[in-house]
C-alpha cells in the first residue's frame, strides 16, 4: 500500500533490559528442567503450560506473535514482553537457535516453558545473558512464508494487467468491492525472496482503507474478491512501487483476507 508505514521485522531477542515496571517471579523449576519435560535431540527441553488449539505449527521462517519472559537459572529476569506490555512480532530465522527450534513445536494459543542450553542461546556473546536460559512463551499468531512466493503457480488467474492471484479460501456472497469502496482486511506482504516487509496479522489488528488510496495491484485485486475470501496476489512491479523510494521493489506477494467492505 502507499502512504502507510511498514513493519520491518528485523529484531532478534534483545539484550537484557532495564524495566520500570513489574518483575515477574521466576518459576519454581527455573534451575533445571523437570523430569516430565520433553527434550529434543539438540538438548532443548520444554513443557506445555497451557495447551493451544489447532494442529498447524510455525516453520523456521515464520513470523510469530508472542508474549514471553526470560530468566537465568538463578531466577533473575532479564527480559519480558509481558512486563513491557505489548506483544512482540519476531522472525524465527533471526532469533536464537533455541527459539527457532522451540516455537516450531507450538500451536496458536499454547504457552510453553523452555530450558534452552547455552549452545542454543548466547554462547560466546558476552553482552548477552550466559548459561542455560529459561523462557515462558505464549504463541498468539504466526504467518508462514508462502512456498510459491518466488513466482505465481500455473493455476493462478492472471488479468490483462499482469496481476496474478489464487483463492486460498472462498468467501461468501456474490458482491464485490468497487473502486470507490472502503475495505477492511488482514494482509501480509513478501518480496519474491521470501522477506516479509509488512503484516497487519503480526500487528494484531486489521487495516481499513479506500481502494483509491493504495497501489494499483490492490485497487484491481480487491475488486475480484468477496467478503470472507482469502486470496494470494503476485503483483508485478508496475502495479506496485516501481520508482518509489523506500518501498520494496520488484514483484510483491500479498496474502489478503477481505473482512468487510462498504
Amino acid at each position: 500500500m502507499k502512504n502507510r508505514g511498514f513493519l520491518f521485522l528485523l529484531a532478534a531477542l534483545a539484550a537484557p533490559l532495564a524495566f520500570a515496571g513489574e518483575t515477574i517471579p521466576a518459576p519454581p523449576d527455573v534451575a533445571a528442567p523437570p523430569d516430565d519435560a520433553e527434550v529434543t535431540s539438540s538438548g532443548l527441553a520444554s513443557k506445555v503450560l497451557t495447551p493451544g488449539t489447532g494442529g498447524e505449527h510455525p516453520d523456521a521462517t515464520s513470523q510469530v506473535v508472542v508474549h514471553y519472559t526470560g530468566w537465568t537459572t538463578d531466577g533473575t529476569m532479564f527480559d519480558s514482553s509481558v512486563a513491557r506490555g505489548p506483544k512482540v512480532a519476531l522472525p524465527l530465522d533471526r532469533v536464537i537457535n533455541g527459539w527457532t527450534e522451540g516455537l516450531q513445536l507450538m500451536v496458536v494459543g499454547e504457552k510453553r516453558r523452555f530450558w534452552i542450553p547455552e549452545k542454543l542461546a548466547y554462547a560466546g556473546k558476552p553482552d548477552r545473558p550466559q548459561g542455560m536460559l529459561v523462557f515462558d512463551v505464549e504463541l498468539f499468531d504466526f504467518v508462514k512464508t508462502p512456498p510459491d512466493v518466488a513466482a505465481p503457480p500455473d493455476d493462478a488467474e492472471v488479468t490483462k494487467s499482469g496481476l496474478a492471484s489464487k483463492v486460498l479460501r472462498p468467501g461468501t456472497g456474490g458482491e464485490h468491492p468497487r473502486r470507490s469502496s472502503r475495505v477492511t482486511v488482514h494482509y501480509s506482504g513478501w518480496t519474491t525472496g521470501g522477506e516479509m516487509f509488512d503484516s497487519s496479522v503480526t500487528r494484531g489488528e486489521p487495516t481499513s482503507f479506500k481502494l483509491t488510496d493504495v497501489i494499483k495491484g490492490w485497487t484491481e485485486g480487491l475488486q475480484l474478491m468477496v467478503e470472507g475470501e482469502k486470496r494470494r496476489f503476485w503483483i508485478p512491479e508496475k502495479l506496485a512501487y516501481k520508482g518509489v523510494r523506500d518501498r520494496p521493489q520488484g514483484m510483491l506477494v500479498f496474502d489478503v483476507e477481505l473482512l468487510s467492505f462498504e
